[in-house]
């Protein structure tokens, strides 16, 4: 099999009991199967939950904790406790880990969202297990990711992922509830999320975790926008992960073999950027961009609103409303002037507003 880069999501159920603790025949299973991946040459990025289900206990809570204070707390105390066990069993097979913590903020920061890359490709090109956590002890609830499953997807484009594996108790997404319907019927292939299977999703996580089966598939739905094929499931054993890849897993395979990788610049524009302002542009331009994958050039524009700088985002109307955004090369103030203008008009160093290789389509 050729070597392939994959992303192994891990949530708190598979990871922790009940009574706030790790569980260690869980965990000693996923690390054994995440060695077996790793002596098959392939490389691995684990995205861990737990830190607050392996911390509450500690705390004296007889629960999960509710209030923000209570999780943080909780988070604190779990992820140091989360991070050795990952430390003293993964030495067993001689693979050094290294702990990544991240918020939103390091995403739609431009310059945290290049280092944090640029971090991750260091460590798996020195041999490195990079595992990742949100920081859940300062992140605020605007922003977060809202759960590691959406964290994953995020990573498993940022990263370039062939493959997220999003493991979970249940093996898979089924038509109705298993655990109500004896007669739920597993889907074992899905070319696509639609808004059908996120209705019929449906539910809240464990009592130890944060997602669900609805939280999974948006998850799913953002990797495969990055290009990125997806599994849900569970199983068991050293070999579980490789059985995955191989088309042999206990879920469901999410994707085809047609998906468009996205460069990390558009992902950010995509995802994760701030929108500074509007720019609409006529019929021509709206053409250009968005059926002959053109840049767009100022003399399609006849109005722009807000205060941008260049290098900043903006959103793209055209008569249909919403084309698309894309990173700026020109300030507001030197838009205006530009605006409705012919290249040998143009007294600007950058001809393109918007080049192409930094524009998303709506």
């Amino acid at each position: 099999m050729e070597k392939k880069r994959i992303v192994v999501k891990i949530g708190s159920s598979s990871l922790t009991n009940n009574q706030g603790e790790i569980d260690q025949k869980k965990f000693s299973d996923h690390i054994q199967a995440v060695a077996a991946l790793r002596s098959a040459g392939h490389e691995v990025v684990l995205v861990s939950s737990g830190a607050v289900a392996t911390g509450f206990r500690k705390l004296g809570y007889p629960t999960r904790p509710v209030t923000l204070k209570g999780k943080q707390a909780a988070a604190a105390v779990g992820q140091s406790l989360l991070i050795q066990s990952y430390m003293e069993q993964l030495g067993q097979f001689g693979i050094i880990p290294a702990q990544i913590l991240l918020t939103r903020n390091d995403f739609s920061n431009k310059d945290r969202y290049k280092n944090a890359y640029a971090t991750l490709m260091e460590l798996l090109d020195r041999g490195i297990l990079p595992i990742i956590n949100e920081n859940d002890t300062v992140s605020i609830a605007e922003l977060t990711f809202g759960d590691n499953d959406m964290l994953s997807a995020l990573v498993s484009g940022l990263v370039h992922a062939n493959q997220l594996i999003i493991l979970t108790d249940i093996n898979g997404l089924y038509d109705s509830n298993p655990q109500t319907n004896p007669l739920a019927t597993r889907f074992s292939q899905l070319s696509e999320i639609t808004e059908d299977l996120l209705q019929m999703a449906e539910g809240a996580g464990s009592s130890v975790g944060t997602g669900g089966m609805k939280s999974k598939l948006i998850a799913a739905q953002t990797a495969l926008s990055l290009g990125v094929k997806v599994f849900i499931g569970s199983g068991e054993g050293k070999d579980k992960l490789l059985t995955i890849l191989e088309g042999g897993g206990d879920g469901t395979y999410i994707g085809n073999e047609v998906l468009t990788t996205v460069t990390k610049n558009k992902q950010w524009i995509s995802l994760h950027s701030k929108v500074s302002g509007n720019i609409y542009v006529d019929e021509g331009a709206e053409r250009a961009l968005v059926s002959n994958g053109s840049s767009l050039l100022p003399a399609g524009i006849y109005d722009i609103k807000g205060n941008f700088n260049k290098g900043d985002v903006v959103e793209v109307y055209g008569a249909s409303g919403v084309l698309g955004r894309g990173e700026v090369l020109y300030s507001s103030s030197e838009l205006k002037q530009a605006m409705g203008k012919r290249t040998t008009e143009l007294v600007f160093s950058s001809i393109e507003v918007i080049h192409r290789d930094k524009w998303v389509k709506a």
